[in-house]
Protein backbone atom coordinates (compact mmCIF):
# COMPACT_ATOMS: atom_id res chain seq x y z
CA UNK A 1 0.00 0.00 0.00
CA UNK A 2 1.19 3.59 -1.01
CA UNK A 3 0.35 6.10 2.01
CA UNK A 4 0.95 10.00 1.56
CA UNK A 5 1.48 12.69 3.65
CA UNK A 6 1.71 16.21 3.11
CA UNK A 7 4.44 18.18 4.58
CA UNK A 8 3.13 21.83 5.25
CA UNK A 9 4.23 24.42 3.22
CA UNK A 10 6.80 26.75 4.69
CA UNK A 11 7.55 28.91 1.70
CA UNK A 12 6.35 32.26 1.28
CA UNK A 13 4.41 32.81 -1.99
CA UNK A 14 7.45 34.88 -3.64
CA UNK A 15 9.82 31.78 -3.02
CA UNK A 16 7.36 29.72 -4.29
CA UNK A 17 7.05 31.41 -7.38
CA UNK A 18 11.19 31.54 -7.51
CA UNK A 19 11.47 27.70 -6.81
CA UNK A 20 8.64 26.58 -9.71
CA UNK A 21 10.00 29.16 -12.43
CA UNK A 22 13.56 28.00 -11.46
CA UNK A 23 11.92 24.17 -11.82
CA UNK A 24 10.72 25.22 -15.54
CA UNK A 25 13.90 26.61 -16.63
CA UNK A 26 15.91 23.58 -15.31
CA UNK A 27 13.64 20.93 -17.63
CA UNK A 28 10.73 20.18 -15.31
CA UNK A 29 8.04 21.53 -17.54
CA UNK A 30 5.02 23.27 -16.44
CA UNK A 31 4.70 22.90 -12.09
CA UNK A 32 1.68 21.78 -11.13
CA UNK A 33 -1.68 23.67 -11.61
CA UNK A 34 -2.37 26.15 -8.92
CA UNK A 35 -5.40 24.61 -8.29
CA UNK A 36 -6.53 20.83 -7.52
CA UNK A 37 -9.95 19.43 -8.11
CA UNK A 38 -11.20 20.77 -4.85
CA UNK A 39 -10.03 24.05 -5.53
CA UNK A 40 -7.48 24.14 -2.84
CA UNK A 41 -3.66 24.84 -4.29
CA UNK A 42 -1.41 21.40 -3.46
CA UNK A 43 0.74 20.98 -1.10
CA UNK A 44 4.53 22.42 -2.19
CA UNK A 45 6.20 19.48 -1.18
CA UNK A 46 4.87 15.67 -0.62
CA UNK A 47 6.05 12.47 0.60
CA UNK A 48 5.15 9.18 -0.76
CA UNK A 49 6.43 6.27 0.96
CA UNK A 50 6.49 4.02 -2.03
CA UNK A 51 7.94 0.61 -0.11
CA UNK A 52 8.58 -0.23 3.33
CA UNK A 53 11.40 2.76 4.18
CA UNK A 54 11.29 3.98 0.99
CA UNK A 55 10.05 7.81 0.48
CA UNK A 56 9.45 10.06 -2.88
CA UNK A 57 9.84 13.53 -1.60
CA UNK A 58 8.04 15.89 -4.29
CA UNK A 59 9.33 19.03 -4.52
CA UNK A 60 6.95 21.45 -7.05
CA UNK A 61 7.80 19.12 -10.05
CA UNK A 62 10.89 17.52 -8.98
CA UNK A 63 10.98 14.25 -7.18
CA UNK A 64 13.72 12.81 -4.43
CA UNK A 65 14.20 9.29 -3.21
CA UNK A 66 15.56 8.69 0.67
CA UNK A 67 15.52 5.42 2.34
CA UNK A 68 15.88 3.88 5.39
CA UNK A 69 18.43 1.72 5.74
CA UNK A 70 20.47 -0.27 8.49
CA UNK A 71 23.43 2.34 8.47
CA UNK A 72 20.90 5.65 8.47
CA UNK A 73 19.04 7.58 5.98
CA UNK A 74 20.60 7.75 2.72
CA UNK A 75 19.22 11.03 0.34
CA UNK A 76 19.48 10.76 -3.17
CA UNK A 77 19.48 14.62 -4.69
CA UNK A 78 18.42 17.84 -2.41
CA UNK A 79 17.09 19.07 -5.48
CA UNK A 80 17.83 22.97 -4.24
CA UNK A 81 18.50 25.01 -1.14
CA UNK A 82 14.58 25.72 -0.46
CA UNK A 83 13.47 21.76 -0.89
CA UNK A 84 16.68 20.71 0.97
CA UNK A 85 15.28 22.74 4.35
CA UNK A 86 12.30 20.91 3.80
CA UNK A 87 13.57 17.73 2.61
CA UNK A 88 15.77 17.63 6.03
CA UNK A 89 12.70 18.14 8.37
CA UNK A 90 10.91 15.03 5.93
CA UNK A 91 13.80 12.81 6.99
CA UNK A 92 13.41 14.42 10.53
CA UNK A 93 10.10 12.86 10.68
CA UNK A 94 9.70 9.66 9.02
CA UNK A 95 12.81 8.98 10.44
CA UNK A 96 13.41 11.04 14.06
CA UNK A 97 16.13 8.48 15.54
CA UNK A 98 18.16 7.77 12.02
CA UNK A 99 21.37 10.12 11.17
CA UNK A 100 21.81 11.17 7.72
CA UNK A 101 24.58 8.43 6.46
CA UNK A 102 24.93 9.81 3.01
CA UNK A 103 24.03 11.82 0.33
CA UNK A 104 23.61 11.15 -3.47
CA UNK A 105 23.82 12.91 -6.34
CA UNK A 106 22.00 11.37 -9.31
CA UNK A 107 24.05 14.01 -11.91
CA UNK A 108 25.56 17.11 -11.39
CA UNK A 109 22.78 19.75 -12.53
CA UNK A 110 22.01 22.51 -10.15
CA UNK A 111 17.88 21.96 -10.05
CA UNK A 112 18.79 17.91 -8.83
CA UNK A 113 21.95 18.44 -6.81
CA UNK A 114 22.08 21.83 -5.11
CA UNK A 115 21.27 22.14 -1.40
CA UNK A 116 23.75 19.31 0.22
CA UNK A 117 25.21 21.63 2.51
CA UNK A 118 21.52 22.19 3.92
CA UNK A 119 21.28 18.45 4.62
CA UNK A 120 24.87 18.63 6.20
CA UNK A 121 24.27 21.89 8.27
CA UNK A 122 21.16 19.77 9.42
CA UNK A 123 22.25 16.29 10.18
CA UNK A 124 26.08 16.78 10.53
CA UNK A 125 29.09 19.08 9.00
CA UNK A 126 30.56 15.20 8.11
CA UNK A 127 27.99 13.73 5.60
CA UNK A 128 29.62 11.93 2.88
CA UNK A 129 28.44 13.25 -0.98
CA UNK A 130 28.53 10.46 -3.41
CA UNK A 131 28.36 11.06 -7.09
CA UNK A 132 30.05 9.40 -10.34
CA UNK A 133 33.68 10.23 -10.50
CA UNK A 134 32.14 13.00 -14.17
CA UNK A 135 30.66 14.92 -11.46
CA UNK A 136 33.95 15.79 -9.66
CA UNK A 137 35.99 17.79 -11.92
CA UNK A 138 32.87 20.20 -13.43
CA UNK A 139 31.81 20.86 -9.32
CA UNK A 140 35.00 21.06 -8.06
CA UNK A 141 35.72 23.95 -10.67
CA UNK A 142 32.00 25.85 -10.52
CA UNK A 143 33.02 25.91 -6.83
CA UNK A 144 29.28 26.45 -5.19
CA UNK A 145 29.17 26.64 -2.18
CA UNK A 146 25.02 25.53 -2.39
CA UNK A 147 26.28 22.55 -4.42
CA UNK A 148 29.96 20.95 -3.11
CA UNK A 149 31.71 18.39 -4.34
CA UNK A 150 31.26 14.45 -3.80
CA UNK A 151 33.25 13.50 -0.89
CA UNK A 152 33.88 9.95 -3.05
CA UNK A 153 33.10 8.49 -6.32
CA UNK A 154 33.11 5.38 -8.48
CA UNK A 155 33.19 4.53 -11.65
CA UNK A 156 30.59 1.88 -12.56
CA UNK A 157 28.80 0.40 -9.87
CA UNK A 158 29.25 1.22 -5.89
CA UNK A 159 27.50 -0.14 -3.05
CA UNK A 160 25.98 2.08 -0.20
CA UNK A 161 24.44 0.46 3.53
CA UNK A 162 25.84 -3.11 2.70
CA UNK A 163 24.47 -3.57 -0.45
CA UNK A 164 21.08 -2.43 0.19
CA UNK A 165 21.49 0.39 -2.17
CA UNK A 166 23.30 0.00 -5.58
CA UNK A 167 24.46 2.69 -7.03
CA UNK A 168 24.71 2.08 -11.22
CA UNK A 169 26.49 4.07 -14.05
CA UNK A 170 25.07 3.18 -17.41
CA UNK A 171 26.90 5.30 -19.82
CA UNK A 172 26.16 8.68 -21.21
CA UNK A 173 22.35 10.10 -21.30
CA UNK A 174 21.27 13.20 -20.29
CA UNK A 175 24.31 13.79 -18.71
CA UNK A 176 27.51 12.24 -18.49
CA UNK A 177 27.60 11.58 -15.15
CA UNK A 178 24.13 9.64 -14.44
CA UNK A 179 23.76 7.28 -11.37
CA UNK A 180 20.87 5.19 -10.82
CA UNK A 181 19.91 3.83 -7.87
CA UNK A 182 18.57 0.41 -7.50
CA UNK A 183 17.39 -1.06 -3.98
CA UNK A 184 17.71 -5.06 -4.60
CA UNK A 185 15.06 -6.01 -1.58
CA UNK A 186 12.43 -3.76 -3.02
CA UNK A 187 12.90 -4.38 -6.63
CA UNK A 188 12.88 -0.64 -7.27
CA UNK A 189 15.11 1.57 -8.55
CA UNK A 190 15.65 5.48 -9.17
CA UNK A 191 16.06 7.30 -12.73
CA UNK A 192 16.58 11.30 -13.33
CA UNK A 193 16.18 12.70 -16.31
CA UNK A 194 16.52 10.28 -19.25
CA UNK A 195 13.58 8.45 -18.53
CA UNK A 196 10.30 9.37 -17.79
CA UNK A 197 6.31 8.12 -17.85
CA UNK A 198 5.14 8.77 -21.13
CA UNK A 199 6.57 11.80 -21.49
CA UNK A 200 8.33 13.32 -24.53
CA UNK A 201 12.42 14.69 -23.45
CA UNK A 202 13.03 18.08 -22.20
CA UNK A 203 12.55 20.66 -25.07
CA UNK A 204 15.29 19.86 -28.16
CA UNK A 205 17.58 17.44 -26.34
CA UNK A 206 20.40 19.05 -25.95
CA UNK A 207 21.59 17.16 -23.45
CA UNK A 208 21.06 14.13 -24.38
CA UNK A 209 24.00 11.47 -25.56
CA UNK A 210 22.74 9.85 -28.89
CA UNK A 211 23.23 6.99 -29.68
CA UNK A 212 24.41 6.28 -25.98
CA UNK A 213 21.60 7.00 -24.56
CA UNK A 214 19.80 3.55 -26.44
CA UNK A 215 22.47 2.01 -24.44
CA UNK A 216 22.09 3.79 -21.00
CA UNK A 217 18.15 3.13 -21.29
CA UNK A 218 19.12 -0.93 -22.37
CA UNK A 219 21.26 -1.39 -19.67
CA UNK A 220 18.68 0.29 -17.32
CA UNK A 221 16.34 -2.98 -18.47
CA UNK A 222 19.21 -5.30 -17.13
CA UNK A 223 18.51 -3.87 -13.56
CA UNK A 224 15.81 -6.29 -12.16
CA UNK A 225 13.54 -3.60 -10.94
CA UNK A 226 9.87 -3.98 -10.85
CA UNK A 227 9.47 -0.28 -10.20
CA UNK A 228 10.78 2.56 -10.88
CA UNK A 229 10.33 6.72 -9.53
CA UNK A 230 11.85 9.36 -11.80
CA UNK A 231 13.14 12.30 -10.98
CA UNK A 232 9.94 13.98 -12.72
CA UNK A 233 6.79 12.67 -12.65
CA UNK A 234 4.88 9.79 -11.71
CA UNK A 235 6.63 6.31 -11.11
CA UNK A 236 6.68 3.88 -13.34
CA UNK A 237 7.59 0.19 -13.76
CA UNK A 238 9.49 -1.85 -16.34
CA UNK A 239 7.04 -1.67 -19.16
CA UNK A 240 7.49 2.19 -18.81
CA UNK A 241 11.00 1.83 -19.71
CA UNK A 242 10.44 -0.39 -22.66
CA UNK A 243 7.99 2.63 -24.06
CA UNK A 244 10.37 5.47 -23.64
CA UNK A 245 12.96 3.33 -25.25
CA UNK A 246 10.75 2.68 -28.39
CA UNK A 247 10.05 6.41 -28.57
CA UNK A 248 13.20 6.98 -29.15
CA UNK A 249 13.93 4.70 -31.34
CA UNK A 250 10.74 5.63 -33.43
CA UNK A 251 11.87 9.51 -33.31
CA UNK A 252 15.28 8.53 -34.74
CA UNK A 253 14.16 6.29 -37.21
CA UNK A 254 11.84 8.60 -38.75
CA UNK A 255 14.09 11.58 -38.27
CA UNK A 256 16.45 9.49 -39.73
CA UNK A 257 13.96 8.84 -42.94
CA UNK A 258 13.32 12.57 -43.27
CA UNK A 259 17.44 13.39 -43.11
CA UNK A 260 17.69 10.74 -45.74
CA UNK A 261 15.55 12.14 -47.90
CA UNK A 262 16.69 15.47 -47.75
CA UNK A 263 14.10 17.55 -45.64
CA UNK A 264 15.34 20.45 -43.59
CA UNK A 265 14.83 21.11 -40.16
CA UNK A 266 11.41 23.08 -40.34
CA UNK A 267 10.23 20.70 -43.24
CA UNK A 268 11.42 17.20 -40.62
CA UNK A 269 9.28 19.51 -38.03
CA UNK A 270 6.20 19.64 -39.81
CA UNK A 271 6.19 16.46 -41.02
CA UNK A 272 7.25 14.16 -38.30
CA UNK A 273 4.24 13.80 -35.77
CA UNK A 274 5.11 10.86 -33.85
CA UNK A 275 1.15 10.65 -33.41
CA UNK A 276 1.36 7.44 -32.03
CA UNK A 277 2.39 9.19 -28.89
CA UNK A 278 0.26 12.03 -28.75
CA UNK A 279 -1.48 11.20 -25.82
CA UNK A 280 1.93 11.46 -23.59
CA UNK A 281 2.69 14.40 -21.75
CA UNK A 282 4.32 17.19 -23.33
CA UNK A 283 3.38 16.26 -26.98
CA UNK A 284 1.66 20.08 -27.41
CA UNK A 285 4.89 21.72 -26.21
CA UNK A 286 8.23 19.24 -27.36
CA UNK A 287 6.97 16.90 -30.04
CA UNK A 288 8.56 19.47 -32.26
CA UNK A 289 11.70 20.50 -30.32
CA UNK A 290 12.47 16.90 -30.05
CA UNK A 291 12.36 15.95 -33.75
CA UNK A 292 14.08 19.41 -34.00
CA UNK A 293 16.68 18.53 -31.86
CA UNK A 294 17.25 15.29 -33.28
CA UNK A 295 17.67 16.43 -37.28
CA UNK A 296 20.38 18.46 -35.69
CA UNK A 297 22.06 15.45 -33.87
CA UNK A 298 21.68 13.32 -37.41
CA UNK A 299 22.80 16.28 -39.32
CA UNK A 300 26.14 16.76 -37.43
CA UNK A 301 26.80 13.49 -36.90
CA UNK A 302 26.42 12.83 -40.78
CA UNK A 303 28.49 16.33 -41.55
CA UNK A 304 31.29 14.63 -38.82
CA UNK A 305 31.73 11.17 -40.78
CA UNK A 306 31.65 13.39 -44.35
CA UNK A 307 34.62 15.50 -43.39
CA UNK A 308 36.32 12.53 -41.60
CA UNK A 309 35.96 10.48 -44.87
CA UNK A 310 37.39 13.74 -46.82
CA UNK A 311 40.13 13.73 -44.43
CA UNK A 312 41.10 10.37 -45.01
CA UNK A 313 40.91 10.68 -48.88
CA UNK A 314 43.42 13.29 -48.79
CA UNK A 315 46.07 11.25 -46.25
CA UNK A 316 45.63 8.43 -49.19
CA UNK A 317 46.17 10.79 -52.13
CA UNK A 318 49.33 12.42 -50.03
CA UNK A 319 50.77 8.60 -49.22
Amino acid sequence: MVRKRSSRPIATPLLAFVAAAAWVGCGGGEPASDESAGGDPPPQSETTEVAEGVYQFRWIGHNALFVVTSEGVVAFDPISVEAAATYAEEIRRVAPEAELAAIVYSHRDADHATGAEVLREAFGADVPIYAHENADAPLREAADPDLPPPTSTFAETMTLADGEIELHYLGRSHSDDMAVAFLPAHGLAFAVDFVSRDRFGYQDLASFHFPDMFGAIEGLLEIPFETIVFGHGPSGDRATIERQLTYYRDLDAAVREAVGAGLSEDETAATVLLEDYSHWDRYDDWRELNVRGMHRKLSDRGRRRRRWRGRARRGRRGT
